[in-house]
Formats: structure tokens, sequence, C-alpha cells
């Protein structure tokens, strides 16, 4: 994650901000907000979120609103995914991809009625994505964009004890919501959608509240979690939870020069369910193979692999390493990254160049850590 600012750049803070300084969180800058890095430490609130739960602000995201007639249809031909299949109150994981399959970003889109449709897009490409989907609809009368960002909260509960907890705070049968849907209601008497996804491999909720409503909401949270040892949690826990499940971090794994199929997404891109952005150039990566691939690797030598790292084997340069930590869960230094597909099999050996020594990895399957299903 790049955590550095930009000399006299003004950096934008969440309506938690002030909270998260009384809570003596270490602020950051990332992709141009002030964000709790940690709390206490990464690795706490990293086994905390693993082992009971953990509270993010997650505020920083971008959302943007899609409605009118043509919404459906709209948001059918952006993206490679499958926007017809959703439900009402269902949400589906997808990208925004150039007409040559790169990747413009990754993001989620809720269908909250009919032709009324939620994007949750990536802080860092805000921006971008705004200008790109604004673009695609020129010329056409039947689609409304709302960019409600700055007006829209996100909070992040996310553990094996979320789920008790929050329905303590709430009237909303939260066994009813499965996976990848979302339901309005009151959580500690705010006005959300509550949403049953996260980023850290565990079971969670993402609520969706007015700006101003943030400090409230976060503050009940933290205290009805206080007899469950219910910790805040920085975007550093954040990072080594995504990177344990294998998920991917736009700016690392996804970039405009990869693909979905590359990043091994294929399973988000639905070539018989009709026209979109970039199919004819997906549909020739799927054809002829991608000449690289995303694979994780641990270290079998003693050494902590780190984004950029180059990646060896039979004494060539074979890949370069888009994310790598210490994981806490796992107890192993883990990592990836992208290499020629010849060397991405499962059990393939290469070396991580660390400092200008190259120390022994192993190819392994993603994700590193899985948690079990209840």
């Amino acid at each position: 994650m790049d955590m550095s600012a930009q000399p006299g750049e003004s950096l934008r803070r969440t309506s938690l901000y002030d909270v998260h300084c009384a809570l003596g969180a270490r602020m950051v800058e990332f992709n141009g907000w002030q964000m709790p890095l940690q709390y206490t430490s990464i690795i706490e609130e990293h086994h905390a979120v693993r082992r009971r739960a953990g509270l993010f602000d997650v505020s920083h995201m971008g959302e943007f609103r899609v409605t009118g007639a043509g919404a459906q249809d709209f948001l059918h031909w952006l993206v490679p995914n499958n926007i017809k299949r959703l439900a009402v109150y269902q949400g589906l994981y997808t990208q925004l991809c150039r007409p040559d399959g790169g990747t413009i970003d990754d993001l989620i889109v809720y269908r909250m009625g009919e032709q009324d449709y939620l994007m949750i897009v990536n802080a860092g490409t805000m921006e971008k994505d705004w200008a790109w989907i604004n673009q695609q609809a020129q010329g056409r009368d039947d689609v409304r964009l709302q960019n409600v960002s700055l007006e829209t909260a996100l909070i992040a509960f996310q553990g094996p004890l979320a789920a008790e907890l929050l329905q303590g705070l709430t009237s909303t049968d939260l066994d009813a919501i499965h996976y990848y849907h979302c339901a309005p209601g009151q959580v500690a008497g705010v006005t959300c959608v509550i949403s049953r996804t996260g980023y850290t491999g565990e079971d969670g909720f993402e609520l969706f509240h007015t700006w101003e409503e943030a400090p409230r909401l976060w503050n009940a949270l933290l205290e009805h979690g206080q007899s469950a040892q219910v910790l805040p949690a920085g975007l550093g826990a954040r990072d080594t939870l995504r990177l344990e499940a294998g998920y991917c971090l736009y700016g690392h794994e996804l970039t405009e020069e990869i693909t979905p199929i590359e990043a091994g997404l294929g399973w988000t891109v639905k070539f018989d369910a009709g026209d979109f952005i970039g199919r004819d150039a997906l549909l020739r990566v799927k054809e002829q193979g991608p000449v690289k691939r995303l694979i994780g690797i641990e270290m079998l030598d003693r050494g902590v692999p780190r984004a950029g790292y180059e990646l060896f084997a039979d004494g060539k340069r074979v890949g370069v390493l888009t994310s790598g930590t210490f994981g806490p869960t796992v107890q192993k230094n883990i990592g990836m990254g992208y290499v020629d597909t010849a060397y991405a099999m499962p059990g393939t050996r290469l070396a991580v160049d660390i400092r200008g020594r190259r120390l022994a990895a192993e190819v392994v399957k993603l994700p590193f850590y899985k948690r079990l299903k209840r």
C-alpha cells in the first residue's frame, strides 16, 4: 500500500477522523485520505478480526448511484459480469475494463431497486472511474448518474462474532441476509443498508449510512463489542487480512495493464451473458491462454517478501511480486504476484530477490487462509 503523502497535497478526512485520533490511531496518507494505519498493533488488530471481531472505517470508498429506465442495460454493457442476474438487494463483484481488457478498477454493484443500482469503487480510482462511467453514458437519456461518495459513510464490522454482536443492535434478521446480499435496517438507531460483504476473509457486514451518523454508529458498535474485546482496526490489518484471504488489491494485483483473467478472476467474466466493454480482448486472452498468471508464494528461506521484489526460476527473471508480508494467522511469510504461465503451477520452486539475495520460495494455491464455515 502506498502510504506516502505528496508535498502540499490537501488530504481528505472521513467523518470519523476525530474519533480515530481520540483512539490514538497512527494516521497516514492513503489514496488522498488521512486514514488510520493502526491503533495498537497490526498483528493485534489482525488477530482480533480472525478470532473475535474488528471495526474498520472504509468511508473513503466511492459510491455511485445509477438509476433510470436504462440502468440495467447500461451496467450490463459497462462491466464483464452478469448484472441481469441480480435480484433486488443482491450484490455482485466485478470490474470496469478498457476495450483492450485492462482493469480500470474492481468494484461491487448492488441492485437496490428495479432500476436502481449502487456501485462501490476504490478510493484511489474514484475520480478516474467517475469520468470513465460518465464518458460511457454520453448520449443516453435513460440513465442518471449520481456521485454520492462524500455523503455516504461506510463501516465494516468483520469477524466470527460480528453477526452475533451486530444482531444485538438491530431488529433486522441478519441470518436472512446471505453472502453478497444486503437489506435496509436500523443499527443502534442509525438508518443503514446492511450488507453481508467484506475484505478480510471472515464473515461480517458493511454498513452504509449517512456521513454525519458515522461517529454515533462507530461508538455504539465499539461499546457494544467491548465485552467481546472487539478492536478498531486500521489499514495495516486490513491489508494482512485480505492478503491471507487471497483478495486482489487495486494498484497491486489489478491495474490497467492486467486483465481479470490474468488475475484469476475469470469466473467474474461472463462471455455468454451478452456484449460488454473489452469482451473481444478478454475472449482472446481466454482462448489463447494468458502469458502471465497471478500466483501465491510461501517463503522457504527466512525473509519477508514485498511488492516489487523480482521472482526468478531457472536462472532467469520470470515475474514480480505485487503484495507480500508476514501472515499473522498462517504464521508464514507470504506474497502474491505474477509469473510467466509456465511457472504458475503450485509446487514450483522460485527465488525471490530480497535486497540482492535470492531466497527460496514455493508457488502455492490461493488463498493462504480460508475460514471454517459454521
